[in-house]
């Protein structure tokens, strides 16, 4: 059986210490790392690399922000964030940004550990409570590209990397990087396949 790996960050340590047992004591869990501020996810991401990292929406830094940088040095990591509240706001911006998930804290270990292995597998997991208001809001509000975004996804579609885009468009390929990360932000994607998928659903 392969182990999933996990990275937890919130900035309570009763709760986030509590998550960590809860979470160790399932046979093929492990806890990889722990931390309390965007900063510390992004160190954890890059060196650990975990299958996935959960995250709250409200610890220093922002963990919605935290998402963009997560989803640059690990594409593979699935971001399942935490969040005490049921506002609509956050989850939606958080799934444009690449989370896979968001999960309400009342959630019970069982249901948490399901939450992981439902974005491990790559599905989409929302917490039953906010699904319903999620899907109307992410309706509701379809991403927008600006043009110089739309060129760039033209040239991911083709299969172009980072640097030929930079090339193609006469620009510098950290400006291209810095695009990439919007772009997934607003469609929602956890990497460039998918975004690409996503932008020709849309086109």
């Amino acid at each position: 059986m392969t182990a999933i790996t996990i990275a937890i960050v919130d900035d309570h340590p009763l709760f986030r210490e509590g998550v960590s047992r809860s979470l160790s004591e399932i046979e093929d869990f492990v806890v990889v790392g722990e931390g309390a501020s965007a900063d510390d996810a992004a160190t954890l991401v890059a060196a650990q690399k975990p299958d996935v990292v959960l995250l709250d929406v409200s610890m220093p830094g922002g963990g919605i922000e935290a998402i963009s940088e997560i989803v640059v040095r690990s594409p593979e990591t699935k971001v399942l964030m935490l969040t005490a509240s049921e506002e609509v706001d956050p989850l939606v911006a958080a799934l444009r940004r690449g989370a896979a998930g968001y999960v309400v804290k009342g959630i019970g270990s069982r249901g948490l550990a399901e939450a992981i292995r439902i974005v491990v597998g790559g599905a989409r997991y929302i917490s039953p409570t906010m699904r319903a208001k999620a899907e109307k809001s992410l309706l509701d509000r379809p991403p927008s590209l600006t043009r110089r975004e739309t060129e760039v996804m033209e040239l991911v579609a083709e299969g172009l990397s980072n640097k030929h885009i930079a090339l193609r468009l006469n620009r510098r390929e950290k400006t291209i990087k810095h695009h990439m990360t919007e772009i997934l932000s607003k469609l929602g994607a956890s990497n460039r396949t998918e975004a690409a998928i996503k932008w020709r659903q849309l086109a």
